[in-house]
């Protein structure tokens, strides 16, 4: 079993802008190339920031509104200097948060996740710019064939990890959505299948209808 890689999903040819690259000419970039953000780079091609439509909006919504219905937005110091700012370094949010390509989707995902971003510049051990991976890029895996979730269950999962025999598990899988059904011989066995089948890259759900020979969990103690 092996989740798929950032290599394997990052966009490789990135749109990039300067520190000098001034705010009309980044808009341009978002829209003429059909992105929403773009990494901004030293003349090392390392990322030093990113600037997103959200950053280049706080100049809009700073305007006061001229009908009154609106009030401006309080700010804060930072997003002040955002918002009057005119070139990418003014602009940008940094320092960026970064991933690199043979991580997993499941370490870009938590990262994204836990910093609250929509994307992350993909670096190598230079910390040069490879390319980037997106929350839609992650998503991909769930567009994998059924297929595929099938042999790398009934193969990787049930064969190779768990060293069960076919006829112990049958496995459907339609629209991601596993179902298991059979009987393995320890009833332990059961939450760990279901855990690695819902590991796989591409599984939207499991639903296990699985029964055991021996009871080697048990029935907990109970107070006298």
């Amino acid at each position: 079993m092996q989740h798929r890689t950032v290599a394997e999903l990052m966009t490789r040819n990135v749109v990039t802008a300067r520190r000098d690259t001034p705010f009309k000419e980044i808009a341009r970039l978002l829209a003429e190339n059909d992105v929403t953000a773009v990494p901004v780079v030293d003349d090392l091609d390392r990322p030093v920031g990113v600037v997103s439509e959200a950053d280049l909006l706080r100049k809009t919504v700073d305007q006061a509104d001229p009908s009154g219905r609106v009030p401006v937005p309080h700010f804060e110091a930072w997003e002040r200097a955002k918002a009057e700012g005119s070139r990418a370094e003014e602009l940008m949010s940094a320092p960026p948060v970064c991933a690199r390509p043979e991580w997993n989707v499941v370490e870009a995902a938590r990262l994204m996740e836990t910093q609250h971003v929509k994307r992350l510049p993909v670096v190598d051990e230079t910390d040069r710019l490879l390319g980037v991976v997106s929350r839609g890029d992650l998503l991909r895996v769930f567009l994998r064939r059924d297929e595929g979730i099938l042999d790398e269950i009934t193969g990787d999962v049930l064969n190779r990890t768990m060293r069960l025999a076919p006829s112990e598990v049958t496995v459907d899988v339609r629209d991601g959505r596993v179902d298991l059904r059979g009987s393995v011989e320890y009833r332990s066995l059961i939450p760990v299948i279901e855990r690695l089948c819902r590991s796989v890259d591409g599984v939207v759900s499991v639903g296990e209808h699985l029964g055991y020979r021996t009871d080697d969990v048990g029935r907990p103690a109970t107070a006298s």
